[in-house]
């Protein structure tokens, strides 16, 4: 009897998992760059000294999708999506490097250059630091150059460029932030192939509809388990029952 427990208890459990992640992934349908995090299920047999009747269920290949989102052009000078692979990187509040792919930018109140969630954006020289009542462009190849409003006309000036990477996707682990980071101790390279467009973002790759029907597949396993826990007390009980009759 305790078989069916062991598989149905855990079933149940990984199923919660996997709709909190898919409820995370509904949250964030509308988060630019967002990507949409993967659970699976697989059965894992116990080992002992006993037979190998009983198996656990866990989450495997927890990981991310990283397929493209939609780009939308915005027209915004501080707007941009990476073209195909590769991410923005930026600093995090410990100074260590991570990575994301939303380019929705902003100019702090000392002229830092950073996300929306108040990130700087990594120059290949540092920070990159945007002097006051200066038009700003960001070119393809991640420059960032200031033309000022006032003064000789078409003085272009280069500030910097951001760095922008392309690690193997296998080596990049999500953080609780929602940032991505490489596996190990240094930084991923800069990778010059990586592109960008500017005046756009890019989207959430977040299926709607899919995730909604995932959820309402999810809701019916975890009741498939419940009940199947319900059947095994029942029958633990009805056992019992006939053995104190003999």
């Amino acid at each position: 009897m305790d078989r069916l427990i062991y598989t149905a208890m855990t079933g149940a459990k990984q199923t919660l998992e996997m709709q909190a992640n898919v409820s995370n992934n509904l949250a964030n349908v509308a988060t630019n760059g967002f990507r949409a995090e993967l659970n699976t299920f697989r059965s894992v047999p116990i080992v002992s000294d006993g037979l190998p009747t009983r198996a656990f269920v866990v989450n495997a290949t927890v990981g991310s999708d990283f397929t493209g989102g939609p780009i939308q052009q915005t027209g915004r000078a501080l707007d941009v999506a990476i073209q195909g692979d590769g991410w923005l990187a930026v600093e995090t509040s410990n100074g260590s490097e991570a990575y994301t792919r939303s380019g929705s930018l902003k100019i702090d109140a000392t002229g830092v250059l950073q996300t929306t969630a108040g990130l700087n954006l990594v120059g290949e020289t540092g920070p990159i630091t945007i002097p006051p009542d200066v038009n700003v462009a960001i070119a393809a190849d991640g420059t960032v150059s200031s033309i000022p409003n006032t003064g000789v006309p078409n003085a272009v000036n280069i500030l910097g460029r951001i760095k922008m990477v392309n690690p193997d996707p296998a080596t990049l682990k999500r953080g609780d932030d929602g940032l991505f980071r490489v596996d190990g101790p240094d930084p991923a390279d800069s990778d010059p192939n990586v592109t960008l467009a500017s005046g756009a973002l890019e989207g959430s790759n977040v299926n709607t509809v899919e995730a909604m029907v995932n959820m309402i597949n999810l809701s019916r396993q975890f009741e498939m388990n419940m009940k199947a826990l319900s059947t095994a007390e029942s029958d633990a009980a009805k056992a019992t029952q006939l053995l104190s009759l003999s």
